[in-house]
């Protein structure tokens, strides 16, 4: 079974259009597919279209959020109800080729988990390219993954790679890091990049700003997320042992016949303590947190995503 997802935010003018492409992709492979449409909060006539869809087909499910989520939300509810061994990910805007998808499972084929899309001539505005390269550029550095495009919408995994995904704010961007944090192998693929023919983009500057700050988030979770002592243990170490460091100092100056009461050197050596001290309760405390998440992992505490709507199956 091939699932392929679709989030959707007032694209009425692509839903129908979009399932012909796929399915004259997918008709050919002779494997069972289907689509799920997330209507991710549309306020035009998306969902009358899907709906339009679902009836006359057997092959496409629809899930509705309540409002507009984001795309990280929406695949996420996706993900939660796909039943497919392979998932395949693209956007709803008719720029992603579906004729691409066989090339991806091909690849896919040779031993990977993930096959993400590498827009080589992408036809998006000259801004937009320039913040991607840096962005991507970026994120292989901090993350170890490196790809030429980490957000291309275009990608096809395995469903126990869509199932194991844990996605919320912005961090669709980041689904091969992600993967590749769980010990999935990633890889991507050159794919067509089409012109927008309908509707406008969304992507602006302040989404590469959250991009940057959600980057922070996922090079932390993927490194300090089961050890978070590590981290605030290893700083409130640091500087804990540069202020110890300069509290002796002055101590053997005071001994010597120094006054030091009035130097700020007392003062920097008294706060690095201090913060020291903090940085390792801190840690110490995020491992209370993890070890507890830990334990209702294992308790097997699986609730639905709060913002489903309504899912026509």
């Amino acid at each position: 079974m091939i699932s392929v997802v679709v989030p959707v935010r007032d694209e009425e003018r692509t839903i129908e259009p979009l399932y012909e492409e796929l399915a004259a992709a997918l008709t050919p492979l002779d494997e069972p597919w289907e689509v799920v449409y997330v209507d991710d909060g549309s306020r035009d006539g998306t969902h009358a279209a899907l709906t339009r869809l679902h009836e006359s087909t057997t092959n496409v499910r629809v899930v509705r959020l309540r409002r507009n989520a984001g795309k990280a939300a929406a695949l996420d509810a996706a993900f939660a109800i796909v039943e497919g061994d392979v998932v395949v990910t693209i956007d709803g805007d008719l720029q992603d080729d579906p004729s691409e998808i066989p090339n991806l499972l091909a690849k896919l084929d040779e031993g990977y988990d993930l096959v993400s899309g590498w827009k080589t001539r992408r036809n998006d505005p000259f801004a937009r390219r320039a913040f991607s390269r840096v962005f991507n550029g970026v994120t292989g550095w901090l993350s170890g993954v490196h790809l030429h495009d980490m957000n291309c919408g275009l990608k096809a995994m395995r469903g126990e790679v869509a199932r194991n995904l844990d996605l919320y704010g912005e961090l669709h961007r980041f689904v091969p890091v992600l993967a590749h944090d769980l010990g999935f192998r990633v890889s991507e693929l050159p794919v067509n990049h089409r012109p927008r023919e309908h509707g406008r983009s969304r992507y602006g500057f302040e989404r590469y700003a959250r991009g940057f700050l959600d980057l922070l988030t996922v090079s932390f979770m993927s490194r300090y997320r089961h050890r978070p002592l590590h981290l605030f243990g290893g700083l409130g170490l640091i500087l804990g042992t540069i202020g110890t460091g300069i509290l002796v100092y002055l101590t053997i100056e005071k001994i010597s016949g120094e006054a030091i009461g009035r130097r700020p050197l007392l003062l920097l050596g008294v706060l690095l303590v201090v913060v020291g001290i903090q940085f390792l309760s801190l840690g110490l405390l995020s491992e209370l947190v993890t070890s507890q998440h830990r334990e209702r992992s294992r308790s097997g505490d699986d609730r639905p995503s709060r913002l489903v709507d309504e899912i026509l199956r």
